[in-house]
């Protein structure tokens, strides 16, 4: 959430441009009004895998951009990693900070001359990774996940994929993506039904989604509700049914 969001504010900050078309060839025309200093791209793949993600929509100057601003935030808030991971499983006002911090920087994103999809972007990663805190932080204080017995067999190989275990996984996903998926529209219809009637704007108007006063908290809502969601409700469902 940080590298992501540290990445998304610095190309409005920067404005560099990305390559000019022709000669490159742009494939996704949604992102064409965002700036490509630095690749965020990178800076993801970098932070998850220390790996380079080199993305045909990025120069190498971004690419390499990307992965120096990564290595730079590794080394300043490695100290903290351990910290941070105790009062995510122990403070019970964690949550507080998991939903403010990244709804406050959501909604304070640096302001474009034209509008990007940049701020809906860095809105629906931070809430989506506030979701998942909250979700592994309900898990743990309730107690939702069952600690593992302390004498575990050693896997000594991995065993064969047969059609049972097939039909499992497909199970689960089913499952998983069906109840995420209606989440998601669930709190995306509420939260915009509120918000329209709030700021008294016409239904189904998608210029007025672009608003900050309406994009952040409708896209940060819906996103949060998936992240709780996908990390502990869907666990819990698959335990109902016997898919674990």
């Amino acid at each position: 959430m940080l590298v992501m969001y540290i990445g998304q504010v610095a190309k409005d900050i920067l404005k560099w441009p990305r390559p000019l078309s022709p000669p490159v060839v742009k494939l996704e025309k949604r992102v064409i009004m965002e700036y490509g200093m630095p690749s965020t791209h990178a800076m993801a793949a970098t932070t998850i895998s220390f790996t380079l993600l080199i993305s045909s929509m990025d120069r190498y100057q971004d690419v390499l951009g990307g992965v120096l601003m990564t290595a730079v935030l590794i080394v300043l808030t490695y100290p903290a990693w351990t910290l941070i991971d105790c009062l995510d499983l122990a403070s019970p006002l964690f949550p507080v900070c998991a939903i403010v911090v990244p709804f406050f920087l959501s909604y304070n994103y640096p302001m474009s001359e034209c509008y990007s999809p940049t701020r809906a972007d860095t809105t629906t990663i931070l809430a989506s990774g506030a979701g998942m805190i909250i979700g592994f932080w309900i898990n743990h204080f309730f107690q939702l996940v069952s600690e593992p017995a302390e004498s575990l067999p050693v896997v000594q190989n991995i065993p064969p994929l047969t059609v049972d275990i097939l039909v499992l996984s497909l199970a689960r996903f089913v499952v998983g993506i069906t109840l995420t998926l209606l989440v998601r529209q669930l709190a995306r219809t509420l939260s915009l039904q509120v918000l329209y009637s709030w700021f008294k704007v016409v239904t189904r108007n998608k210029e007025a989604r672009q608003r900050l006063e309406i994009e952040v908290p409708y896209k940060f809502v819906t996103y949060t509700s998936v992240g709780i969601c996908a990390t502990t409700f869907v666990p819990m469902l698959h335990r109902f049914l016997g898919l674990l």
